[in-house]
């Protein structure tokens, strides 16, 4: 079974998100529109399979990396040999940069070659890593930077009534993290990204401040994120458990994080770090190391599937899968993946479980 096409199609989806954004990681102040990379193989058999690449404003760059240079390359090429195509992949072309967009295309296509691996063997991918007995995940709404503590309390309360016992923040004011606890009450659990703001000077210094908010863990309070030293030292002096791994790009980046000593929780992002084949070796390490993996799935597509399924086979009874809190026009798998009380269902069909909706890539086609 050959891979006989690839093709990369950008999304664009207006959303709102309970009031005006702050800018933030992901674009600019009161962001109108989730932009996003989808890709679909099709085998010389007819099988579609379908990957996620990470979106916004790194589109155009990987759109270029897979329709001129990973795509002829792989055209050809033996579709079930997932962990050859991935390492030749990777070998050839590091000289080019181990991360952002080659990385970031090569994820999309390997989550694409099992959804195929898994419709091939008609059965989920979830059994193809091992199996699990759930049929549903705990998730976390992880909301938008407001910056505004009234719209803070506001959603943070949206969110709760909605079913949600974990929460994530991407707040960098300290009265805004207030706001959310006040607004959460003690029995909901929050966490805070703050997307690599601070020297380990000003992290510790912050720390001070947060501790009584009583978070699960602080994200990626360090700039640069490939600080693991200064992560390492926030871990054992800021008193918050330490979450990162988000921006780390190959298995090599989370071995370092683990060797540093820096994380409580390691955050492999499928989407960016090699899809499924590498996200399946980053358990192993973790495992290994006895940190907890939470998989970053700031997606709404292929990527989000890849992660509930790696969840469920490989994170056991704490997994938790992170769901972007944002109200969109259009969902690409329409309510099938949207969580429910708090919960985000385990799909159950053949590969990734779900199709994309044919009429949502038609009306919301990018260019």
């Amino acid at each position: 079974m050959k891979i006989a096409s690839i093709e990369s199609i950008p999304l664009r989806i207006p959303f709102t998100a309970g009031g005006r954004s702050d800018a933030g990681a992901w674009g600019g102040a009161n962001l109108q529109t989730v932009d996003s990379l989808i890709v679909k193989v099709t085998t010389d058999t007819g099988v579609v399979g379908w990957g996620e690449t990470f979106g916004f404003t790194a589109i155009p760059a990987v759109r270029v990396v897979i329709d001129s240079i990973l795509a002829p390359e792989l055209v050809g090429r033996d579709a079930t040999q997932l962990e050859k195509l991935m390492l030749d992949m990777q070998k050839k072309f590091h000289i080019f940069g181990r991360s952002g967009a080659f990385i970031y295309g090569l994820s999309a296509i390997d989550i694409a070659l099992w959804d195929i691996a898994g419709k091939v063997a008609q059965k989920p991918v979830y059994q193809l890593l091992g199996g699990s007995d759930a049929t549903s995940l705990r998730s976390y709404a992880s909301l938008i930077r407001y910056s505004d503590p009234e719209l803070v309390r506001e959603n943070v309360r949206r969110a709760v009534a909605d079913g949600y016992r974990h929460l994530k923040l991407h707040e960098i004011d300290v009265d805004c993290v207030r706001a959310a606890r006040e607004a959460a009450g003690d029995d909901i659990e929050i966490t805070l990204d703050v997307n690599c703001p601070w020297s380990v000077r000003e992290a510790l210094d912050m720390t001070d401040r947060l501790r009584p908010f009583n978070l699960r863990w602080i994200e990626e309070p360090v700039w640069p994120p490939e600080n693991y030293s200064g992560l390492a030292q926030i871990r054992r002096e800021g008193g918050i458990p330490v979450a990162a791994g988000e921006n780390a790009s190959t298995l090599m980046d989370f071995q370092h994080l683990l060797e540093a000593k820096a994380v409580d929780f390691i955050q492999p992002s499928p989407a960016k770090m090699g899809g499924i084949t590498e996200l399946k070796k980053v358990f192993a390490l973790a495992n290994a190391n006895n940190i907890t993996v939470m998989v970053h799935t700031f997606y709404d597509g292929p990527g989000l599937l890849a992660s509930v399924h790696a969840s469920a086979a490989l994170g056991g009874s704490g997994a938790l899968v992170e769901w972007r809190y944002f109200d969109l026009e259009a969902q690409l798998y329409g309510d099938a993946i949207v969580p429910e009380n708090g919960a985000i269902a385990v799909p159950q069909g053949a590969g990734l479980g779900l199709e994309p909706n044919a009429d949502v890539i038609r009306d919301y086609r990018g260019v």
